[in-house]
């Protein structure tokens, strides 16, 4: 495939998730998750502690801004903003696939500017796992992370959409050994993402055991590349095809209520279908330590650094309130509040 052709392919993904398109046709079950009301919380709401460690950086709140892509054009403006606002707040970011930057095209700003917008806060490159068996080894994530000044790199697991896309990658055989050997070998730690339809326990387990830094469980509720894939197709089969997977995958609150009942110990990022501050710490209540989001994001990406500051701060707020009303002084008494039953 030509980088003409990568980055066409990702400003299609742009323009579907920007019209509303490819999302899964099932919730990501957070509606069902309900806090027991504190009426009189012993607290100042504005000395609630919301911050946490990851990747050896403390951020100021438990957030992830998600990989988000596009053709080089739109892409620097978006990764831009995404770094000043991500310095801005104090919080994380993972940036798109920088396979078409990695062969030499357009990078669209996945190069030094982004850590010298974002000194301070985690930095995550990024490449999909099915290219470990097609010519991306240790050498090629040591090149994408000095990229950007990367503190990690985060590995997408995106079956589905490779399936569903007509030009898809759909031979993932040695994959898994390949995601091991570059764990073992590549001495940054590497954070393993699912792209919207979720992490079971078992594969939870399997990559916890390969001695992944983090798992990002990504489950359905949110975009689902399927269907993205599916929009973008021109040809009717490959549409039909793609609208069978409309409700496919794992909820992203079951998602992590099982990893983390099989992995107790690992670093868990809960994304897909995160709406706002509340389903974000719903999602800590359940057992994210920290929370992603990407297409709620998105459209503010593409205005300005302003735009996703003030988007993330309502989110904080909402967050923090939550912990307001939940009595909770910081994430870890968050994870210990009470909830409704029935």
């Amino acid at each position: 495939m030509t980088r003409d052709m990568i980055r066409d392919r990702k400003d299609q993904h742009l323009d579907v998730v920007l019209a509303g398109g490819g999302r899964h046709a099932r919730d990501a079950g957070f509606d069902a998750i309900r806090f027991v009301h504190e009426a009189l919380p012993d607290l100042d709401h504005a000395a609630i502690d919301l911050g946490t460690a990851f990747l050896g950086r403390q951020l100021r709140a438990p957030l992830l801004i998600s990989s988000m892509t596009g053709g080089p054009a739109r892409a620097e403006a978006i990764n831009a903003h995404l770094a000043e606002a991500a310095q801005a707040l104090g919080i994380a970011l993972a940036v798109g696939s920088q396979r078409a930057a990695l062969e030499g095209g357009a990078g669209g700003g996945l190069n030094q500017s982004l850590r010298d917008r974002a000194p301070d806060v985690p930095i995550l490159a990024n490449i999909g796992a099915a290219q470990l068996t097609r010519g991306f080894g240790n050498d090629e994530a040591v090149r994408i992370i000095d990229m950007i000044g990367a503190d990690a790199l985060i590995v997408h697991l995106n079956p589905l959409q490779e399936a569903c896309q007509p030009e898809g990658d759909r031979d993932w055989r040695g994959v898994g050994a390949a995601l091991e050997a570059l764990v073992h070998n590549l001495g940054v730690p590497v954070v393993v993402k699912e792209t919207g339809t979720g992490v079971s326990p078992d594969t939870a387990r399997r990559l916890v055991d390969m001695g992944v830094a983090a798992l990002d469980v990504a489950g359905s509720g949110g975009a689902n590349w399927g269907l993205i894939e599916g929009e973008r197709a021109t040809r009717p089969a490959d549409k039909v095809h793609a609208l069978a997977f409309a409700d496919w995958g794992i909820p992203t609150a079951r998602a992590i209520v099982d990893v983390r009942e099989a992995c107790p110990d690992a670093l868990i990022i809960g994304s897909g279908g995160v709406r706002d501050g509340v389903d974000a710490a719903r999602a800590i209540r359940l057992g994210a330590d920290l929370v992603g989001q990407a297409a709620g994001v998105l459209q503010a990406a593409t205005l300005s650094t302003e735009a996703v500051v003030g988007h993330f701060e309502i989110l904080v707020r909402q967050l923090r309130t939550v912990c307001f009303c939940t009595g909770s002084a910081d994430l870890a008494a968050l994870r210990r509040a009470r909830l409704q039953s029935g």
